[in-house]
């Protein structure tokens, strides 16, 4: 069985925008919980004990969080210049078999087992690509082979991606002769200078070796793309909530009799379902959160700790962090991270990062006149057809006025504030306010204009 495991953070997550802006893409929470801290607790509990996370430019974040993990090993790779050689900074902590995982890639535990009990090695986790695009390192499959790994192949959506490998020592040698560019394209596409796992296992199989193949089993997520965060929350709420068969109430949390529970919930310490709460679903709630006074919640819903949630408020399958407010009649559909404010009449409906304050009146819209596709722009590319495609992404430390109209499909940076009035039509870069500028018009007005 396999005990040690490199967890790979250093890329820059330029495809995340705006949510690799101020943390690692191994940070981005999913349920209230970073993806790292996913993979590190599924892993103790397949018995891998010794745990390498190799981070980039935002390690000092992942250090934070990792501080008091004396499982949990944290160091940088401070010119990254793709995954491989990220890997390979790792070889001096590594004496037998070991997993390698992308820190961006939510895997379940029941997957990580499937893998770390492979016998044949070289092997690689490969996951079906659930209808999702194919533009990523797929993984052709035959039987319980891997025969070879195309980058970015046009056209298809019955490959695999891979989620992660398992490896034996010497095979350091054939990593660290990465080539630093994957050459197994189609023709007229255009790999990076950047050096891939999977081109290391396509020279492994050139030169005669054979890779195992463990197909995923669960609904595995690359997060890569905003949209990406979604489709993660939703697997992982599933698991979650779908594990709920009764109510279950930690020492201090109580539910009013006059609520209506349609479903079942999980509450930690001290939380409380108060008066005319209506919950249709499966809600799972952290510590001291309140839920009260008319809120309705319908669909899987996790919400974290220290979070208040009345006055008639509507959450529709929603994550919710911690410390945050929702209240008198807002709408939310999505996600939102910790310490966010909803206030007075909104609806808001996709992504939105750490310490958001929306004015009274915000409104993400979620349905184009025409019935249309949204198109995005990743990196200037744009891109269609994916889950989400009509939510909002809303970067951390954002702000908007009061009446502020978010067209479907938007997104904003971080730093950024979306002023009174305005109708966000295209991305806002980070850091920049966006305000309207109103013409007025004056005149003489009075009894005489009634005849008197």
């Amino acid at each position: 069985m396999i005990t040690t495991a490199i967890l790979l953070d250093a890329g820059k997550g330029t495809k995340l925008w705006p949510y690799a802006q101020v943390r690692s893409k191994g940070m981005v929470p999913i349920c209230n919980k970073p993806v790292l801290r996913h993979l590190v607790e599924a892993l103790k509990n397949i018995g891998v004990s010794d745990i390498i996370i190799v981070g980039g430019a935002h390690v000092a974040g992942v250090r934070n969080h990792f501080r008091n993990d004396e499982n949990v090993r944290v160091i940088e790779d401070k010119n990254p210049k793709g995954p491989v050689f990220s890997l390979c900074l790792a070889k001096e902590y590594i004496t037998g078999d070991f997993l390698a995982l992308f820190g961006d890639t939510l895997v379940t535990e029941q997957d990580l087992r499937a893998l770390a009990e492979t016998q044949s090695l070289p092997a690689v986790l490969a996951s079906p690509l659930h209808g999702r695009s194919n533009d990523c390192i797929t993984c052709n499959v035959h039987g319980d082979r891997a025969t070879g790994f195309v980058g970015h192949p046009r056209g298809g959506d019955d490959g695999h991606f891979c989620a992660g490998f398992a490896f034996k020592p010497e095979h350091f040698a054939l990593l660290e002769a990465n080539a630093g560019r994957f050459t197994v394209t189609q023709v007229g596409m255009m790999p990076p200078l950047e050096g891939f796992i999977e081109m290391s296992l396509n020279d492994y199989i050139t030169d005669g070796g054979q890779v195992a193949a463990v197909v995923a089993k669960d609904h595995t997520v690359d997060i890569d793309k905003p949209w990406h965060i979604l489709e993660a929350e939703y697997a992982c709420k599933k698991r979650l909530c779908g594990a709920l068969t009764q109510n279950m109430l930690a020492e201090g949390a109580s539910i009013h009799p006059s609520a209506v529970i349609d479903g079942f919930v999980q509450l930690g310490e001290g939380s409380v379902i108060g008066r005319n709460v209506l919950i249709e679903g499966r809600v799972i709630v952290g510590k001291n959160s309140k839920i009260r006074n008319g809120a309705t919640i319908r669909g899987d819903c996790v919400v974290g700790d220290d979070t208040t949630i009345e006055n008639g408020c509507y959450l529709d399958d929603a994550s919710v962090g911690s410390r945050c407010y929702i209240g008198h009649g807002a709408e939310l559909g999505g996600v939102i991270w910790d310490k966010v404010y909803l206030y007075h009449y909104m609806e808001i409906s996709g992504v939105v990062g750490d310490n958001v304050d929306f004015g009274a009146a915000t409104v993400c819209g979620s349905l184009r006149f025409d019935d249309g596709v949204t198109r995005h722009r990743i990196k200037g590319r744009l891109e269609a057809g994916h889950e989400g495609q009509d939510a909002c992404f809303i970067g951390d430390y954002c702000r908007t006025g009061v009446n502020a109209i978010l067209m479907p499909g938007v997104k904003t940076g971080v730093y950024s504030i979306v002023g009174a009035g305005v109708v966000l039509r295209e991305d806002l870069a980070d850091n920049t306010l966006i305000y309207a500028e109103q013409t007025h018009v004056k005149k003489a007005w009075g009894p005489e204009m009634y005849g008197w």
